[in-house]
């Protein structure tokens, strides 16, 4: 018998009830709906509708109601419609008339805001977790390859030699900021709608400061209509996630690029790459690939919760029930692309040769000959023009600059001498970037000095 059915005089269509049930996938808020109900039950006891006895018969109910759905032993219906509904209907059947009174002074309405809102601080704190993984795999791995030189990219196109380590680092500034979002994300999160009711709160005088603290929330949310119809949480979370996805995805293309013959600069571990059924030789970087697809998911779902909630009026409307698919779906996703990214790229092989090679050819330290010349007196404009000719000179010689004759530097310009062999040296190309922010080992110890700070004070 359905809670609600006192006004109804025909039994729910079998269709209907299939199309109308949210159970298959919001079984997932049984903890917190759970949780959620024994704090408003102490609360209704603390003002007068539950005595302690009738407190007690809930709470000891709602607890075996909770172990047996951790331990598999209770089945959830689809004719109770969501999880609400089935732990109310579990809880009468086990304690009786007292279990009835459980849902005075809320709705389903605000029920579901808050559980959702209790679920996802949840997940957000585990999010949090997973990208201060990631950067600790990172911090690793650039501290190993500080002086691992390999060309730097505009266009894909080589443009100047760094080092490993600052490519890297790049994806650690880029992941502090989406923990970051995900902190102040939280903060909007964390308001208790309980006690809004349906939207209009109710004739009794709960007290949602005491549910509030009891449930851990750092206040109770002002307006009731948009206790219940409030999703911005759920949408913020969503860009926050796909800003995670875009990144992890930038990282997956260059992975998958490293890892091919033609760049060879990284291999990865076997228990990270697959195989081909029908070609022997193939060794393929899936697990980049499928967070890399992964991304166009997570951006699919934040596009399904802005335009569900666009055109809805005030407050509560089915629409909403969709919410949760598309926000479950994307915080499970970027949690095993969070971790397996971590597990992948703490195992592989990095081809240190390779990309000092790769960083000697296409004329990276191009830029640094033009330095050389502005340093000697030369306008920049005038240095950029001197070595644009030169690189022109060397491809038609096939030879790189560094392979270049004083006297063939000299016939581009006199200011040249043999300190221009050091100034184009990669190694000390990268060292004299020393600004803050750039690829010398000074400013790559702050970086690291700055990274190990956040993932300590993250812990």
């Amino acid at each position: 018998m359905k809670l609600w059915g006192g006004r109804f005089q025909k039994e729910t269509d079998k269709i209907m009830n299939s199309f109308n049930s949210s159970i298959s996938f919001d079984y997932r808020l049984y903890e917190e709906d759970i949780v959620g109900s024994m704090a408003h039950a102490k609360m209704l006891c603390s003002i007068g509708i539950l005595n302690e006895q009738e407190l007690e018969a809930i709470i000891n109910g709602l607890n075996e109601i909770l172990e047996g759905i951790k331990n598999g032993e209770v089945e959830l219906s689809e004719a109770a419609e969501d999880i609400h509904m089935n732990v109310e209907t579990l809880l009468t059947a086990k304690i009786g008339e007292v279990g009835k009174k459980l849902h005075t002074g809320r709705s389903r309405n605000d029920q579901v805001a808050l559980d959702l809102r209790m679920y996802l601080k949840k997940e957000v704190l585990n999010l949090k977790k997973l990208i201060v993984k990631l950067e600790k795999v990172i911090f690793t791995l650039g501290r190993e390859n500080m002086h691992t030189i390999m060309p730097g990219y505009t266009h894909l196109q080589k443009a100047q030699p760094i080092n490993f380590c600052h490519h890297l680092l790049a994806y650690a500034e880029m992941f502090k900021r989406d923990y970051e979002r995900l902190t102040d994300c939280y903060k909007r999160m964390d308001y208790m709608p309980l006690g809004s009711g349906a939207l209009a709160t109710t004739t009794y005088n709960l007290d949602r400061y005491m549910v509030m603290e009891l449930l851990g929330f750092s206040d109770v949310t002002l307006n009731s209509l948009d206790g219940v119809s409030d999703r911005d949480f759920a949408i913020e979370l969503n860009s926050c996630l796909s800003l995670i996805a875009m990144h992890l995805s930038r990282f997956s293309e260059e992975i998958i690029l490293w890892c091919t013959t033609e760049f060879g600069y990284i291999e990865l571990d076997d228990a990270y790459s697959t195989g081909s059924s029908i070609m022997p030789q193939k060794k393929n970087p899936d697990v980049a690939e499928l967070v890399r697809g992964k991304c166009g998911r997570v951006y699919g779902n934040l596009i399904t919760l802005l335009t569900m909630m666009k055109g809805l009026p005030l407050a509560y409307n089915k629409d909403m029930q969709e919410d949760k698919e598309a926000i479950f779906d994307s915080v499970d996703n970027v949690k095993i692309c969070l971790e397996i990214f971590a597990n992948m790229l703490a195992t592989i092989k990095v081809n240190k040769d390779r990309m000092r090679k790769s960083a000697g050819e296409g004329f990276t330290n191009a830029t640094d000959g033009a330095d050389y010349l502005v340093k000697k007196g030369m306008p920049f404009r005038d240095a950029h023009e001197v070595m644009g000719k030169l690189v022109f000179y060397s491809i038609a010689k096939d030879k790189s600059l560094e392979e270049l004759t004083i006297e063939e530097f000299k016939s581009f310009s006199s200011i040249f001498d043999e300190d221009i062999y050091d100034a184009l040296d990669l190694s000390n190309c990268v060292e004299r970037r020393r600004v803050i922010g750039g690829p010398s080992t000074s400013s790559l110890r702050i970086q690291l000095d700055e990274l190990d700070a956040f993932i300590k004070k993250a812990e």
